[in-house]
C-alpha cells in the first residue's frame, strides 16, 4: 500500500458533493424551463438578463457543492487537532462548556462564507462518543451567541488517548440545512466527512484547557488539511 501523498496524485482534485445533486439538477431544469420561455415568446433582452444573472448565480452554488478529495499529509496524527472545514478562525478563546463537560474549554471556531467548501472533516482520529442535534435560531453565524444559540449538530469524538472532543456544526444566517453522518459507537478518522452544511456556517471545535493551539484568530484554514492544534 502507498503512502497518503500517493494516494492524494491518483485522485482527482475537485468533485461535486452528493448534498448538492437535488439543488443543482432543479435549480438547471427550472433555469432552463424559463430562459425557453423567455426565448419563445421572443423577448431578447430579458432573456439575455435572466440567463446573465441566474448562470451567474449557479455557478455560485455549483462553487459552494465542491468537495475535494483530500487526505491529511501526515502518516502520524497522533494528538493533532485538524480543521474541520474550510474557512476563517474568528474565535479562539477560554469558555465555560457546561453541557458536556462541565468545565473550561478552549474553543476554536472557523466560519465558512459562502465561498467555501462546506464539507466538514472529523478533526481527530477516535470513536464517536455523543451525536445531538438542536433546533434554534439563525443568527448570523460569526456572532458569540451563534455557537449556543443557533441551530446546531453537536458530536463528541474521545481520542485513543481518552481526550473527548467537541466538534459542533452551527447553522447561519442563510443555512438552513444541517447534515451529520457520524454515528454514535462508530470509528472515525481524520480524512472522513463528518457532515456537510449548506449555505453559510460555522465549525467549533472545543479543546481542553493547556492544549497547544496552532492557528491564529483571522487565519485561513482548509479543511482535513491546517492543524489546529496539538494535545496534551
Amino acid at each position: 500500500m502507498g503512502t497518503k501523498i500517493d494516494k492524494i496524485k491518483k485522485l482527482k482534485k475537485i468533485r461535486l458533493h452528493r448534498e448538492g445533486t437535488d439543488t443543482l439538477l432543479y435549480g438547471f431544469v427550472a433555469i432552463a424551463a424559463v430562459s425557453l420561455l423567455l426565448w419563445r415568446l421572443d423577448t431578447k433582452a430579458p432573456f439575455w438578463c435572466f440567463v446573465g444573472v441566474m448562470g451567474a448565480v449557479y455557478l455560485v452554488v455549483v462553487n459552494f457543492f465542491r468537495c475535494p478529495i483530500r487526505y491529511f499529509p501526515q502518516e502520524d496524527t497522533d494528538k493533532l487537532v485538524v480543521a474541520p472545514a474550510d474557512g476563517r478562525v474568528v474565535v479562539i478563546e477560554e469558555v465555560d462548556e457546561d453541557v458536556y463537560f462541565h468545565e473550561k474549554r478552549i474553543m476554536v471556531s472557523i466560519f465558512m462564507s459562502l465561498f467555501n467548501v462546506h464539507a466538514n472533516w472529523f478533526p481527530v482520529d477516535g470513536k464517536v462518543k455523543t451525536v445531538e442535534h438542536f433546533n434554534g435560531n439563525y443568527h448570523k453565524a460569526w456572532l458569540p451567541k451563534a455557537s449556543e444559540e443557533n441551530e446546531h449538530a453537536d458530536v463528541i469524538i474521545t481520542t485513543p488517548d481518552g481526550v473527548d472532543i467537541l466538534c459542533r456544526q452551527i447553522a447561519g444566517a442563510v443555512a438552513r440545512r444541517i447534515v451529520t453522518y457520524a454515528k454514535p459507537g462508530e470509528d472515525c478518522y481524520i480524512d472522513e466527512h463528518l457532515g456537510f452544511i449548506k449555505f453559510g456556517s460555522r465549525v467549533d471545535v472545543y479543546l481542553p484547557v493547556g492544549t497547544e493551539i496552532c492557528v491564529k484568530r483571522g487565519q485561513s484554514t482548509t479543511g482535513d488539511q491546517t492543524v489546529i492544534a496539538r494535545l496534551k
